[in-house]
């Protein structure tokens, strides 16, 4: 099993409701491969240099998920709201620890 990370974006065409998320996060609590997420807020970019880096706008928040493969993880898409609203996620493996 390996882990993931979906990096939700603040790009979708009508915002989700409480109640997609509800379904949503019950739905991947009850298939036992969540492992939590959060919303992501307003942050600082910083270099030791002193000039700072671009922040992302568009990262809205994650989640965290566990999946045999990439195209396994991406079916953790279906019913997600950003997803569903037409945002765009972004499915990236996390690398194991040594």
């Amino acid at each position: 099993m390996r882990d993931y990370i979906l990096l939700m974006h603040n790009d979708v065409c009508e915002a989700p409701t409480p109640e997609m998320w509800q379904s949503y996060l019950e739905q991947l609590r009850i298939g036992g491969r969540f492992d939590g997420g959060s919303a992501i807020a307003a942050g600082e970019s910083l270099r030791k240099d002193g000039t700072p880096a671009p922040l992302s706008e568009r990262l809205g928040g994650y989640l965290r998920v566990r999946a045999e493969d990439l195209e396994e993880a991406k079916a953790f898409l279906a019913g997600n709201p950003v997803y569903e609203c037409g945002g765009t996620i972004e499915v990236r493996e996390l690398p194991r620890e040594r």
